[in-house]
């Protein structure tokens, strides 16, 4: 499944095939119950309730229909197919259904589809649509629709961060190849019914294949010929799908509008209204006081959660990102292409500062690409990298970097320059360049660093034109990603390691919880010696909701739009 790009920048599903990981700004899945956080860190977790609602301001007691969340801008790709920040994908759970949906316990369980049923050998997966649902525009929805969204992953064209060939279905190469006009191993039996068939099992395929969503064929392949995804991509900010809300306006940079689906399979929202409006750190906390946002997720440290609990109208919620924090190198410039480089630069950079100066007690920095909440976790085997200036300039030394006449270091005529990108109007930031400006100059390493809005980051990290860069990811429940994979879908890098990729592989197909957790730490030791990234830390996620918002299940690993139509608003 694929992870998730937060502002900073995530591991949330997308749209089939991969563990994929969400990118995002910082605040800025078939799998048992992850394991508990340690006692002495859940103390600082939890809902702490309003001490006094009466001080609700007017702006908010005026919203009887309307809830507001902030969140950082969306950059407008409200596609299953091809969002690839959480941002996007807020959008994209707010319109969209899938045949299964993960639970707050990282489970999943039946959405659309009414019942799974799985052949005994594991190669034989059977959706059974619930009746009567329609999309937003009237249109009913079959598993013919399910079957458009397979093909479409499976086009030769298909850029999006999705990787469907990791689930094996039948027919899907031949058909990637041009060599056959359908996928032979899917048959739709009837309008909501449908077949599909894989070659090898794994621990993730019924969960990976019930995450894809369903979209209208009628709408978006009306353009749609094999080898040709323009059309689609021409309606990434016109989304049309199932779920709780219907997108009404987007305006980029500003807010995403929606209205309640009346007609919604599970229930219509209790709230009629419902707006996206885009925050920045410097905001959010004035926007909140003065009631014109209902909720948003803000950094967590002492000063900050102070400051809500004093304005006593919000609940606040606390608890373990299912996710960490990280600086992405670029692999394929040659300066980082050696393991000695990049663990000076993770060793004469002090993390802990960092940390410490951002988050407080609500953070920990971490030496693996895996949340504390997760339960393929460990720390048994692993290099703590701590900071050393004196063992960052040694390691530079033995990788040929000498000091040159200037101060700066040098190797083969190249002078040590690092341009280095970060997300503007960013706490972590703040704390992050001063200390990695030091840091590096006293290493002689020539920093120039650059704050840009998160989707100017993103495009660079897409483009291949960074150097390094901050960001966050976020994480489903499953372990599985393609961050790290050599040929990873999310692997915007350029990172190889044969020996991770085939740990990756084993842990996939393997069945039994026991022996993944063996071969994931193995993995996690790999990852850990050989650092693709500079792995920063893990925080807590806190998101302050206005005391008149009642409803909202938020945990580590399902994000607060499958409460959406649950959610009410309280009578003042």
């Amino acid at each position: 499944m694929m992870l998730i790009l937060l502002v900073m920048i995530t591991i949330l599903s997308a749209c089939g095939g991969n563990n994929a990981v969400t990118p995002a700004a910082e605040p800025a899945a078939t799998e048992t119950p992850a394991t508990e956080p340690a006692t002495d860190e859940s103390a600082n977790d939890g809902v702490f309730p309003a001490s006094d609602p009466s001080l609700n301001p007017a702006p908010a007691l005026n919203r009887a229909d309307t809830l507001i969340i902030g969140m950082t801008a969306p950059n407008g790709t409200f596609s299953p197919f091809f969002w690839s920040t959480a941002y996007d994908k807020y959008v994209v759970e707010t319109v969209f259904d899938s045949f299964l949906a993960v639970q707050g316990d990282g489970t999943y369980k039946e959405s659309l589809a009414e019942s799974v049923d799985v052949s005994e050998d594991g190669l034989k997966y059977t959706f059974h649509l619930k009746s009567g649902i329609k999309y937003s525009d009237g249109t009913p929805v079959t598993v013919k629709d399910f079957l458009f969204a397979l093909k479409v992953l499976h086009d030769p064209t298909y850029d999006g961060e999705s990787d469907i060939h990791s689930i094996h279905i039948v027919g899907g190469k031949e058909f990637h190849d041009g060599k056959s006009k359908d996928i032979s191993g899917v048959t739709v039996i009837d309008d909501n019914t449908i077949e599909i068939n894989v070659t090898e099992k794994t621990a993730l395929t019924k969960d990976q294949l019930g995450d894809i969503p369903l979209l209208p064929e009628a709408y978006y392949g009306k353009g749609y010929s094999f080898g040709k995804l323009d059309s689609i991509k021409e309606l990434n900010d016109k989304p049309v799908g199932t779920g709780k809300y219907i997108m009404k306006n987007f305006a980029a940079g500003q807010e995403v509008v929606f209205e309640a689906n009346p007609d919604y399979f599970a229930g219509a929202p209790k709230i009629k209204n419902l707006i996206f409006k885009v925050t920045t750190d410097d905001t959010k906390l004035a926007m909140l006081q003065a009631g014109e946002i209902d909720m948003d997720m803000v950094t967590v440290n002492e000063d900050n959660v102070e400051e809500l609990q004093s304005l006593g109208f919000l609940d606040v919620h606390i608890y373990p990102t299912n996710g960490y924090g990280y600086v992405a190198f670029n692999h394929n410039k040659d300066k980082f292409k050696d393991v000695k480089v990049r663990q000076a630069l993770t060793i004469g950079l002090n993390r802990k500062e960092v940390v410490e100066g951002s988050f407080g007690k609500y953070a920990d920095v971490i030496n693996v690409p895996e949340s504390k909440v997760g339960w393929a976790y460990t720390d048994e085997g692993v290099e703590t990298y701590d900071f050393d200036l004196e063992k960052a300039k040694a390691l530079l030394d033995e990788a040929g970097w000498a000091v040159g006449s200037d101060g700066i270091r040098e190797k083969d005529g190249e002078k040590f320059k690092i341009e280095f990108s970060a997300t503007a109007d960013n706490s972590v930031v703040e704390a992050l360049l001063p200390i990695m400006t030091k840091n590096y100059k006293e290493m002689g390493i020539d920093i120039s660093p650059e704050t840009l809005d998160f989707n100017a980051i993103m495009a660079k990290k897409d483009a291949g034109t960074f150097e390094m860069y901050f960001a966050a990811w976020g994480l489903t429940p499953d372990p599985d990603n393609t961050v790290y994979t050599s040929d990873g879908a999310q692997n915007d890098i350029g990172y190889a390691n044969a020996t991770v990729d085939e740990l990756m592989k084993k842990g996939k197909a393997e069945l039994d919880r026991e022996k993944r957790k063996e071969i994931y730490k193995e993995m996690y030791q790999e990852l850990n010696a050989d650092l693709p990234y500079i792995y920063m830390y893990q925080r807590r996620d806190m998101w302050p909701v206005n005391s008149r918002i009642t409803g909202f299940d938020l945990t580590p690993y399902k994000d607060f739009t499958y409460s959406l139509n649950q959610v009410e608003i309280a009578p003042q």
